[in-house]
């Protein structure tokens, strides 16, 4: 095994917002080159595990993971397609967990990994923080998960949220990111009176109907909306990510036919900066909506206090109108989820005496319940009080540095870049493919097939290595990632690297 020393990351040329010790992202990247180079990942054949070391990481998963193998078995019986989410998915078969702890992971056969998925990215902390486990213990004791009335943590969680995030004056609980986009879309069109959604191609905002819409590549519209009226959609549109020149057609012709409701979109760009945006992008579109009347939404279901605790809108110095919150929201516990913003807005979601005249109608029975409440609260206490998306940020500059040392020394076409602890590692570029043309996307689905597999082979090599990742091609680090945690990740690879 190679021992790697990471590069110490370098100073941006690009100004970030306020003191780069104190901020999450310590460097933004310089956008235009990293599209040179991942159009240059895409543009070359790709570079996959060699077939004889898939061969040995395949027998790895048969020797190592036979109670996995069988649970997942198990689990095609009852569960459609054996997960019930695709986070859980992993080629070539789901791995069962029956340990997560600060930054690693045990499975039921006993094998340890470092944690790069981190349930996707709410555990900023780590996995199953005591502090926060000591807590969630206590109310559980007290009163039960749930009372469907009023508990003190509703009110301590709004307040810390309201009092962080820029553009949040008031705070509606809801299950989950899916459910807080619906509510905002719906809120946007009460408040406004407008029709039409532009939401920023190949962004992920959950799955209801209207926004199963150009999903994870840009300009594809309804490629993934099976089971999906055509009406649903009927008033949901979509612009490339940077494209200000598209975005201004747009609204300039909505003004013409019922007005834009809202531009939603992702702060870091689409697919938590798959496809990221320029530095100033955020601000160029923030005047935008207000040059046509349209609301802002951001969705920060993982930028929320994993870039601080004023989310993406305060690294940026943009307040949006509406702001989404989710997983983020309780630092992994269930029921995650909520919408934020200005006060005259937010009101339109009030219920009983408080309901205005014009009241979109949103709710949950479980939404706001003690335990995710008390998780969340006690959970954000201790992000701010340990620095928590600073510290997670230098592990992710730490990590990014030294997967660019390795691509560079083995002459790799890979590409790695971070913003904060929200690390990107594109190897085959499946989410990069260029869908500008009909003639493009009509030669798409071969080719996102033959990169999605590589992804997969991919993500099963780390596997096999002791490293979760997300799709094999997004980590999350976080607060529980020490320099040893990290050096020892990039050996790791560093040791799948060699089986290209």
């Amino acid at each position: 095994m190679t021992t790697i020393t990471p590069e110490r990351p370098s100073t941006s040329p690009i100004a970030v917002q306020g003191d780069a010790a104190t901020s999450a992202i310590s460097e933004w990247p310089d956008v235009d080159q990293l599209y040179r180079r991942l159009a240059a990942l895409v543009a070359q054949p790709m570079r996959p595990i060699r077939a004889d070391a898939m061969a040995t990481v395949m027998r790895w998963f048969d020797e190592r993971c036979a109670t996995s193998k069988r649970l997942a078995e198990q689990a095609k019986a009852v569960i459609p397609g054996g997960v019930q989410h695709n986070l859980a998915f992993n080629h070539p078969f789901s791995l069962a967990m029956a340990q997560a702890e600060g930054a690693w992971l045990t499975d039921v056969d006993g094998n340890r990994y470092i944690d790069f998925l981190q349930a996707g990215g709410p555990t900023l902390l780590g996995s199953n923080h005591p502090e926060v486990r000591r807590h969630v213990h206590a109310v559980i004791d007290e009163c039960g998960p749930v009372t469907g009335l009023l508990h003190e943590y509703e009110i301590k969680l709004a307040e810390l949220v309201c009092q962080h995030m820029p553009g949040v004056e008031m705070l509606r609980l809801l299950g989950s990111g899916t459910e807080a986009v619906m509510g905002a879309v719906r809120l946007a069109r009460a408040h406004t009176g407008g029709k039409w959604i532009i939401k920023i191609g190949g962004a992920y905002h959950g799955w209801s109907d209207q926004l199963v819409y150009g999903m994870r590549l840009p300009k594809t519209g309804r490629l993934e909306a099976i089971g999906i009226p055509r009406g649903a959609t009927g008033h949901t549109q979509e612009c490339l990510p940077n494209d200000l020149e598209e975005l201004r057609r747009k609204l300039r012709w909505n003004r013409l036919r019922g007005g834009t409701a809202a531009v939603l979109l992702e702060p870091l760009g689409p697919e938590s900066g798959t496809r990221p945006v320029t530095r100033d992008y955020n601000a160029q579109v923030r005047a935008l909506c207000d040059e046509f009347g349209a609301l802002l939404i951001f969705d920060e279901v993982v930028t929320g206090f994993r870039l601080g605790m004023g989310g993406a809108q305060g690294y940026f110095g943009v307040t949006p109108d509406i702001t989404v919150l989710g997983k983020c929201l309780t630092g992994g516990y269930p029921m995650a989820g909520a919408i934020g913003g200005r006060r005259d807005i937010m009101m339109s979601l009030a219920g009983g005496i408080g309901t205005t005249a014009r009241r979109a109608f949103v709710g949950g029975t479980l939404s706001a319940n003690p335990l995710s409440c008390v998780a969340g609260y006690h959970a954000l206490v201790e992000a701010k009080r340990s620095n928590a998306a600073v510290v997670a940020g230098r592990a992710g500059d730490r990590l990014r540095a030294g997967l660019d040392e390795i691509i560079r020394r083995r002459g790799l076409p890979y590409v790695a870049y971070n913003m904060g602890s929200i690390v990107h590692l594109q190897t085959s570029g499946v989410l990069l493919l260029d869908t500008s043309s009909l003639w493009k996307l009509l030669k798409l689905k071969e080719e996102a097939k033959r990169r999605k597999h590589m992804m997969e082979e991919m993500g099963a090599a780390y596997a096999a290595h002791g490293l979760i990742t997300l799709a094999g091609s997004r980590l999350y680090t976080s607060a529980a990632d020490s320099d040893e945690v990290v050096d020892d990740a990039l050996n790791r690879f560093d040791d799948v690297f060699a089986l290209v």
